[in-house]
């Protein structure tokens, strides 16, 4: 049965009305607390959440961009940025670098404890866990320092639900032999100091207490930094992590000299001063002291130690004195006396410039009309090149018409599309290359110094390419070494092995991360090294470097990590490696046949004795007459081989020298 359906008397007039008016009031109260707000409500708050940061808020966000992730990365980082400034401001000066990287231990005694006595055996001790995180680790046997990744590595292994830290040795400990631990809690304290030209005490705490300022930005000349922002960072770094502020000391020359305290203000990116002092002393340079933790120092591949050594390499004229933490004192001698020759300034090339720059530079010039403009500001621009860019720009346009451009108006009246117009015009007229008096290398005779100094190799080939041109118009050149034998390459699993490495530069610095996304490491890449006998090279004793020069580096980030990959870079590099490897690898094909030569050598000596008996029993001949005969058979028959052999080599040299002139004249 259907149950019956109950009626609701209808309200009708105004009793329905106000039957109704209060229902509408309630669904009026519901929807107000969860009603959306009105536009003029967010633009109110949009506006009052909208605020404005500093470059230097940025990358305290985002130290990352700058080099500052890990520990040992991060304690790299820093003695890039102070070094290189040093090296920069010795050249200005014109005095020969020395250098002194010192890294002390602060807030905690360096601590030695002696883990294990070797039995011959064993190569893998459990480190105790109040040194797992320490910030100075150094493992000795014997009172030798060991080096990360090349005599031992740290490894974590899983013990039931734990995870224990276990060093493991490449070779195990002698028998007898000490294994001790050196670690300690705290801060590192980085100091270095040059004699440079010093900075005057007016922008001193600029200079390191302020992101991008600094006198390299502008300059359009050869330098190892480019932003100004390293040394800066460096002090907000400190400031991150310990609280505390740097400290500077700088002088002339001219017994003044200038102390302070400086730290940065984030929020508007500018330095703060503190306990200053002036007092009379002959001092000139720069020594900047900092204290960081977040840090750790080691001999790792990454650490500081291989950045000095890299960083003395590719500057033979530098000297650089390195104090470790555990007091150890390094010298990374000099082995040159020769100074580089100072950078000039370099006029930027039409075929490399932008509407934007276009823009930029004709409101800041001194010229008075654009053609005198275009002549004084550029280089490779004549008065010829003018008129053929009036005529091109000008084409199918009379004089007053709203397309045409007056060059003899002021640059500084130019608009965007005439600079765009410009700058495509510019495209089409054929220039000559860029000025390549700018690029500064380390120059074939230094680095044969420098190598001979450090690696003391075998063998070893430099190469020196002519300038070239990325992007149309920004010059460049690059200059590559291969090195066999001695100590060249990277210490190996083994004991007193060496595996290939790759020594990566830009304008002289080392460049020790992000390989994988490096123009060097792809032109490595690239080639075919078994045409050179130079296969499997990883595991020869061989160091391949390559040093990038010019005016404008195009880094991958603003950590200057690495070279981006243009075409016309990693093809340069590809080249001067193949220049290189083909002499290294005409010295080892000789090595080759010269054992090949012996060998035969010795199989037709070995058995001369044994013939010659055996003639003997059967012939009255004497036997030390047939042993002479034989012997000058056996040698008549392998110089016949010799001399087929050099005949080979001569060849090759032949077709190697008309392969180079060929890769040349394309």
């Amino acid at each position: 049965m259907s149950e019956a359906k109950k009626e609701v008397p209808k309200a009708s007039g105004e009793n329905s009305k106000a039957a109704q008016k209060p229902a509408l009031e309630s669904s009026k109260g519901a929807s107000k607390g969860t009603a959306e707000p009105s536009l003029e409500e967010v633009e109110r708050q949009l506006a009052k959440e909208f605020k404005e940061y500093s470059v230097a808020e940025f990358f305290k966000k985002n130290r990352q961009m700058l080099g500052y992730s890990g520990k040992v990365r991060s304690l790299t980082t820093i003695v890039h940025e102070y070094v290189t400034n040093a090296i920069d401001s010795c050249e200005d000066a014109k005095a020969l670098p020395d250098i002194l990287v010192e890294i002390h231990p602060v807030s905690a005694k360096v601590q030695r404890e002696e883990i294990a006595v070797g039995d011959g055996v064993t190569t893998r001790f459990d480190i105790p866990s109040h040194v797992v995180e320490a910030d100075v680790l150094n493992v000795l046997v014997d009172g030798v320092v060991l080096a990360l990744k090349k005599e031992y590595e740290l490894k974590n292994e899983k013990r039931g639900r734990d995870m224990v830290k276990v060093l493991v040795l490449k070779s195990p400990l002698a028998k007898g032999s000490k294994l001790v631990y050196e670690w300690a809690y705290g801060h590192l304290r980085v100091a270095v100091q040059d004699n440079g030209t010093g900075i005057p005490k007016s922008k001193a705490a600029q200079a390191f207490g302020q992101l991008l300022s600094g006198t390299k930005f502008y300059q359009r000349r050869q330098k190892r930094g480019q932003q100004g922002i390293g040394a800066s960072y460096a002090t907000l770094f400190s400031q991150i992590t310990t609280g505390k502020p740097i400290h500077i000391k700088t002088g002339l020359g001219n017994y003044k000299v200038f102390e302070a305290d400086v730290s940065i203000d984030a929020k508007s990116n500018s330095a703060v001063v503190s306990n200053e002092k002036e007092y009379s002393q002959n001092f000139r340079g720069v020594r900047v002291e900092a204290e960081f933790a977040e840090v750790t120092y080691n001999r790792s591949e990454y650490g500081v130690y291989e950045y000095l050594r890299r960083t003395a390499l590719s500057n033979p004229h530098v000297q650089i004195s390195l104090l470790e933490p555990a007091g150890e004192r390094v010298e990374f001698l000099r082995a040159s006396k020769d100074l580089p020759r100072k950078p000039e300034p370099a006029l930027p090339h039409p075929l490399g410039i932008t509407t934007s720059d276009l823009m930029d530079m004709a409101s800041s010039t001194q010229s008075r009309k654009l053609s005198s403009f275009l002549q004084t500001d550029f280089s490779r621009i004549s008065s010829d090149k003018v008129k053929d860019l009036e005529t091109l720009v000008n084409a199918g346009h009379k004089s007053k018409e709203p397309l045409y451009v007056d060059f003899n108006r002021s640059p500084g009246s130019l608009t965007w599309p005439e600079a765009e117009r410009l700058v495509q015009n510019i495209q089409k007229i054929k220039w000559i290359a860029p000025d390549t008096s700018s690029l500064i290398s380390i120059g074939e005779g230094q680095l044969q110094k420098s190598l001979k100094n450090l690696l003391q190799p075998e063998v070893m080939k430099v190469v020196e390419r002519k300038p070239r041109v990325f992007r149309g118009g920004i010059p460049f050149l690059v200059e590559a070494a291969i090195a066999y034998g001695g100590k060249a390459g990277a210490e190996g699993d083994a004991e007193h092995s060496r595996v290939g490495e790759i020594l990566r530069f830009s304008n002289r610095v080392p460049l020790l991360f992000d390989a994988g996304s490096c123009a060097i490491t792809e032109g490595v890449k690239t080639i075919d090294w078994t045409r050179y006998d130079l296969k499997d090279w990883e595991s020869k004793p061989i160091s391949i470097l390559v040093n990038f020069v010019s005016v404008f580096v195009p880094y991958t980030g603003a950590g200057k990590l690495a070279i981006s990959q243009e075409d016309e870079i990693v093809q340069e590099i590809r080249a001067a490696l193949m220049e290189c490897a083909r002499e290294v690898g005409t010295y080892l094909h000789s090595l080759q046949r010269i054992e090949e030569q012996e060998y035969r050598r010795q199989i037709f000596f070995r058995y001369i004795g044994e013939v010659s008996q055996s003639l003997t029993d059967l012939t009255p001949t004497d036997k030390k007459m047939l042993e002479a005969k034989l012997r000058k058979i056996a040698e008549q028959r392998t110089a016949v081989e010799e001399a087929k052999d050099e005949q080979e080599k001569e060849l090759e040299e032949m077709e190697a020298k008309a392969a180079k002139e060929m890769e040349e004249q394309g």
